[in-house]
């Protein structure tokens, strides 16, 4: 696999967890990093609309994210194909729908998916400014622009903005702008911060 493909990869993996790993709002990287000290979970509702432009209207996802910390997270595509993936303890599983039913995935996209969960740490501790992979910039109260440093980066994902909600934190949206002509729109909405969640939902599929 060439270089460009194994980033290519990263960065596909990175795509649906993006739009949730930033928690707090702030003024300041300071003030983003002190809210985030404060978050043990979250827990919210979501919908993902592609766009592109060969397309009259968006492609539609739903699904469901929860997070405990320091590491434990389940993001859930409930329709309209179920697919679910777990990272636990440092152990990453993604099952996909098939004909006889969830099924777990095994692939090297998961080992891609390990050389990317020390960025994430760091983007659940509001440490933007502190990334490896993305130049961070806090542009007004709530909105964070997040530019690739690599050039093969650069070619997948143009930039990714994302807007705080006026509430510490919680979000309200994420844009990220993959080319001139498509983009990913998320929403998020039902969020519950520090609310207890039982282990197995990050172990576990129905």
């Amino acid at each position: 696999m060439s270089k460009l493909n194994k980033k290519q990869n990263k960065t596909y993996l990175l795509l649906p967890l993006i739009a949730v790993l930033c928690i707090g709002w702030a003024g300041s990287w300071d003030e983003l990093k002190s809210t985030a000290g404060t978050v043990t979970s979250v827990t919210a509702a979501f919908r993902q609309e592609k766009h592109l432009k060969i397309l009259a209207r968006p492609l539609i996802s739903e699904g469901v994210f929860y997070y405990q910390a320091p590491r434990s997270l389940r993001w859930e595509y409930t329709h309209p194909v179920q697919s679910i993936l777990l990272m636990h303890d440092g152990s990453v599983k993604r099952y996909v729908q098939t004909a006889s039913g969830l099924e777990m995935e095994r692939s090297a996209g998961l080992d891609a998916m390990q050389v990317v969960l020390d960025e994430i740490t760091r983007w659940l501790q509001g440490r933007f400014d502190e990334s490896e992979m993305f130049a961070a910039q806090l542009e007004g109260a709530g909105r964070i622009v997040l530019t690739p440093k690599e050039k093969g980066f650069k070619e997948i994902i143009q930039r990714i903005e994302i807007h705080l909600a006026e509430e510490p934190g919680m979000i309200r949206d994420v844009f990220i702008f993959e080319s001139p002509e498509a983009y990913t729109h998320m929403l998020f909405s039902d969020t519950t911060l520090n609310t207890p969640i039982d282990a197995s939902i990050f172990r576990e599929v129905p």
